[in-house]
């Protein structure tokens, strides 16, 4: 079952469920808060029922799909994968030990990421930053969370980042990873797959410049070294989210040194069980 948020010409976003090239608005339901709609017990056989009833049908073209986030705050952890911890000792001798030890540590590395305001949807633009050199799209499996703390399903994160302004300094990695248009979500929201389901899930991701292919990667959720358990306590550890929240769980596919976004690049990251997010790149 795909959860999404949408809007159409002239309409407030809604809520619907997504199905192969169409929305099931279920606004004639009463639901109009994805956020309300998230806390609610027994989620996917409410959405069964929902399914079954008689709703307005609209052709997937003929709307606009929306960030499937409200009001939560975005998080992001940063190092599950191997993968990325190498990149990372690579990138910078200065930090090197600290990603090692982050790897290996119990406690993770977890860092904001974004206002619900402030994140972008599935073709919208992101953004790279016009003081840095080195820009790459970090593609993500995200953990969709109510404010108790359960995890009620996944979508599709690109954690843009300045490689060159983290690499310089540790202490630079909000600059790096948190500006204008750096935080993209989308298409839909996956519910009902558990992590044991989730994990057999491929994620790919392919940048188009001109038409062509520069860059392809892929690696597997089940690569993850924390279980999403772990991740999740350590986040509601003295926190409190009353509008639930995102969590990007880190990259398994790190572009090579030599490549950095461009403007017009297009990004499109697709994990097996959710569909894909796509992007393109404006300077901000």
């Amino acid at each position: 079952m795909k959860l999404c948020r949408f809007q159409t010409d002239h309409q407030l976003p809604c809520v619907g469920l997504l199905a192969n090239d169409a929305v099931f608005d279920l606004s004639g339901e009463g639901i109009d808060s994805l956020s309300a709609l998230l806390e609610f017990e027994g989620l996917l056989p409410q959405l069964t029922t929902l399914a079954g009833q008689n709703l307005p049908r609209l052709p997937l073209a003929d709307v606009r799909l929306l960030p499937p986030v409200e009001r939560q705050e975005v998080w992001a952890v940063g190092v599950t994968y191997l993968r990325s911890k190498t990149a990372r000792m690579e990138e910078s001798d200065f930090s090197a030990t600290a990603y090692d030890k982050v790897y290996d540590a119990p406690r993770p590395e977890l860092f904001f990421k974004s206002l619900a305001e402030k994140v972008a949807g599935t073709h919208d633009t992101v953004g790279i930053r016009r003081d840095a050199k080195w820009n790459v799209p970090e593609p993500e499996l995200a953990l969709i969370i109510n404010s108790r703390g359960h995890i009620t399903g996944f979508t599709i994160g690109n954690d843009m980042s300045s490689r060159d302004i983290e690499s310089e300094n540790l202490l630079y990695l909000p600059q790096a990873k948190i500006y204008e248009r750096s935080c993209a979500l989308g298409p839909c929201i996956a519910v009902g797959a558990s992590e044991a389901e989730a994990r057999q899930w491929g994620i790919k991701i392919e940048i188009l410049r001109g038409g062509a292919a520069v860059f392809q990667g892929e690696t597997s959720v089940g690569k993850i070294k924390r279980t999403f358990g772990e991740l999740v306590e350590y986040l509601f550890r003295s926190q409190k989210f009353p509008h639930g929240a995102v969590l990007l769980t880190g990259t398994g596919v790190v572009p090579p040194d030599g490549f950095t976004l461009q403007l017009g690049d297009k990004i499109q990251i697709n994990i097996s069980g959710i569909g894909t997010l796509e992007n393109s790149v404006v300077e901000v």
